[in-house]
């Protein structure tokens, strides 16, 4: 069984806040830029901890016509709802 992946392995040093730097050449590899959001994924029968980029979903509109400044708003509130759960 071979393999021509390579492992990276990367030591960092936890916070007290708990909290982790991604070290540059993950980030190059998984293309991880400010504001992008990670999650985590265990595996409980193994114990490894996997980091996974999430990708960006943008909800596209197609209306068919000009949206009014309330419907705007109205879509707005809804997807911050959304957010929020």
């Amino acid at each position: 069984m071979s393999r021509s992946t390579r492992m990276i392995e990367v030591y960092v040093k936890v916070t007290r806040n708990f909290q982790v730097t991604i070290p540059l050449e993950i980030r190059e590899k998984l293309c991880i830029k400010v504001g992008d959001k990670v999650k985590f994924v265990f595996d409980e029968k193994s114990g490894k901890v996997y980091l996974v980029r999430v990708p960006e979903t943008r909800i596209r509109l197609k209306s068919g016509r000009k949206l009014t400044i309330d419907e705007i708003e109205e879509i707005i509130e809804e997807g911050l709802k959304k957010c929020m759960i």
